[in-house]
């Protein structure tokens, strides 16, 4: 068999290296249009930041090393311009020569990744905009830094714009962070990236929301970036980090089917529309795994996971692929965000049913030294309890407890089994209550009815018709509070019974406290001497000073 793969970073490596570990009879050729094949592309921004310090550990696994150790064909600078799936036929043209040949295969895999978008801006090719996807990008912005660049401006708050914001502010550069919505991460709900925009800001950031750059020009200093609010920022460069799109271009060309979201269309097996045509990585459309809808979903886990699932079924082996559920971690200086599953915005898009509860644990137990606590999501099943989502923003904690939730939705378990789920417990690392149990106790003391919530977007239209009271010390009530709450302290709550009464009557009462603990004893002994329409805020003030501010 003659197996061509086009492309050799994630999914076309890994797909050649399974292959071959399948078949010693195979002839197996990787075609990569550029120098580098299997590079650390998610670790660039951290060469440029000066936290890895060596160029080398950019480059995982060489041609040479792929040649030697797996006996296959890499031709780095050769690209694959045309398709002749009657033929069975590739038009490559090799770069350094300009030349173009016929190449034939048997089976075909397409692993061309996502290329930055770049909308039709003035002075979008401007030589100081760069984007950032391998090493010769990060080769060209790393010698400006390297050359004294003192300003940057990064446009994109999301995972690549915010590393490189990082980046240009650890080696001591000034940084204009522009972003088309009102936040940072629009990947995670508002409420979520709120901490992140602090963290941000306490670092020096310049923020620039709801706002885009409309056009690149010269600048003294080197490019200045024009905002549709009018804005002017001059720099000695700028990242443009707005997202990518599937190269689908020379499976389109071909013939082959496109989804909606404008990926390659894969079955399965990662099959194409043509059998003998394989594509996997970025450029395929998946299935997400929570609201079952074609999407793109560019991370380096699933390509890798996609590119051996395609070697195997080349292979003879019956593998599938099912979905993509969306895992992705994030550091931005000293916190962490993370993410699996779906958002409140796409459960929301999509007409999904869901509920939500808000906790903010430590990472480890408070006793002993250097945790903080984080700021837990979770999304639900309002039936069976099933996990829809979680997002994770902290400091020490995030990356296990993230990894334990994605695990938790893939295999179908319920905010129950959260509760039960045995997880290491010293000290150093964790609390015999796990932020992760914690969140199974709550969200099942939700849909078992020993709980009601009210949230903080519902305040002032939906908690207007009621009472609001902050059953912290009178202390915290009198540094701050929500405005119109009345301070009744937990302790003294069951002495002020009558008074509650008289201050409610039939109105709802509307609970809170700093994060949900003390407001949600209240409720429970309201609740148990006859107390109805009774809400306890999810979050507590923290999450409520997330979302107003």
């Amino acid at each position: 068999m003659k197996l061509v793969i086009v492309g050799g970073v994630a999914a076309g490596a890994s797909a050649a290296a399974r292959a071959r570990r399948l078949s010693e009879e195979a002839d197996i050729i990787i075609l990569e249009r550029g120098e580098y094949i299997s590079f650390a592309n998610c670790g660039l921004p951290y060469h440029i930041g000066g936290e890895i310090s060596k160029r080398d550990d950019m480059l995982i696994i060489t041609p040479e090393h792929m040649r030697e150790n797996f006996n296959i064909d890499v031709r780095t600078e050769n690209e694959a311009i045309a398709i002749d799936r009657e033929r069975k036929l590739l038009t490559v043209r090799n770069l350094e020569t300009g030349g173009e040949y016929q190449q034939a295969y048997d089976k075909l895999l397409l692993c061309q990744g996502a290329v930055p978008v770049k909308p039709p801006l003035p002075g979008i090719d401007h030589p100081r905009l760069f984007t950032l996807r391998n090493i010769p990008d990060m080769d060209a912005i790393k010698k400006l830094v390297d050359g004294g660049a003192q300003r940057a401006v990064v446009i994109g708050a999301n995972y690549i714009g915010l590393e490189m914001v990082e980046a240009f502010r650890r080696r001591g550069m000034d940084v204009d962070l522009v972003e088309m919505q009102r936040q940072v991460m629009p990947s995670l709900d508002p409420e979520m990236a709120s901490n992140l925009q602090h963290h941000l800001e306490g670092r020096g950031v310049n923020m620039h929301f709801h706002t885009i750059a409309e056009s690149f020009g010269d600048d003294p200093h080197g490019i200045m970036v024009t905002l549709s609010n009018g804005a002017k920022l001059a720099a000695d460069l700028a990242v443009l980090a707005i997202g990518v799109r599937p190269e689908a271009g020379l499976a389109a060309d071909a013939g082959l089917e496109i989804g909606i979201s404008g990926g390659v269309r894969v079955d399965r097996h990662l099959r194409t529309s043509d059998p003998d045509i394989y594509a996997a990585g970025d450029m395929v459309e998946v299935i997400h795994t929570v609201t079952g809808e074609p999407s793109v979903i560019p991370l380096a886990g699933p390509a890798n996971r996609q590119g051996r699932t395609a070697a195997n079924h080349i292979m003879g082996r019956n593998s599938t692929y099912i979905s993509t559920q969306g895992t992705a971690i994030l550091k931005v200086f000293e916190m962490t965000a993370a993410t699996t599953g779906a958002s409140e915005k796409d459960l929301k898009y999509h007409d999904i049913p869901y509920r939500k509860i808000y906790l903010h644990p430590y990472g480890h137990a408070t006793y002993y030294p250097n945790t903080a606590s984080m700021h837990l999501k979770l999304l639900f099943s309002p039936g069976d309890g099933k996990i829809l989502g979680a997002q994770i923003v902290g400091y020490d904690g995030v990356d296990k407890r993230i990894d334990v939730l994605a695990t938790a939705l893939r295999a179908g378990i319920t905010v129950f089994v959260l509760r039960d789920l045995e997880l290491a417990y010293a000290p150093p690392y964790s609390s015999a209550k796990d932020p992760v149990n914690m969140a199974g106790f709550v969200a099942a003391n939700m849909l078992r009815g020993d709980v009601e919530f009210w949230y903080a977007e519902d305040y002032p239209e939906k908690t207007a018709d009621g009472v609001i009271i902050d059953v912290r010390t009178r202390r915290e009530f009198s540094r701050w509070h929500i405005q119109g709450a009345v301070n009744i302290p937990l302790r003294e709550l069951r002495s002020r019974l009558d008074e509650v009464r008289e201050l409610a009557g039939d109105r709802p009462i509307y609970l809170y406290c700093l994060v949900g603990i003390r407001s949600y004893y209240a409720y429970r002994i309201l609740h148990l001497n006859g107390f109805k329409h009774v809400f306890n805020l999810a979050g507590g003030r923290k999450t409520f000073e997330n979302v107003h501010h």
